[in-house]
């Protein structure tokens, strides 16, 4: 099963009230869920890294036993996508917790693809993260 999923993060000022959003398609792009949570004060790449995060959880929970999940993961923060890549170095001390558990997760999960797309292609995890600060 192909799994499509759009993650975004927001923060009102660095650090700020902070929110994530995420959606998910399958390979129809037939949506399935979506999602859009407050987090509290927190700087923007904690919300970008905890959209991924709750994101990947959410699969785990509800595809975790499907025969074999292909995810691909799409986010407007390059940061993001390149350290869970692997093309950057993770250094930042208050991120690696968040990094370490995506990773493992993504381990159980057979693999994740991720991808950096422009603002512009992620409007829906962008609508949602905001719509959860907006509405808090």
């Amino acid at each position: 099963m192909k799994i499509i999923v759009y993650t975004d993060g927001a923060s009102r000022g660095n650090p700020g009230e902070a929110s994530y959003g995420f959606t998910i398609s399958d390979e129809n792009r037939k949506f399935l869920y979506e999602e859009g949570k407050f987090i509290g004060i927190a700087t923007n790449n904690v919300a970008e890294y905890t959209a991924v995060l709750e994101a990947l959880k959410y699969i785990k929970r509800k595809f975790a036993g499907s025969n074999q999940l292909s995810i691909e993961l799409y986010a407007d923060s390059k940061l993001v996508v390149e350290q869970l890549s692997g093309r950057y170095k993770m250094k930042s001390p208050h991120l690696k917790p968040l990094f370490e558990q995506i990773k493992i997760l993504a381990m159980e999960l057979g693999g994740v693809v991720h991808t950096h797309v422009p603002r512009s292609r992620n409007s829906a995890a962008d609508r949602l993260a905001n719509l959860a600060l907006d509405s808090r």
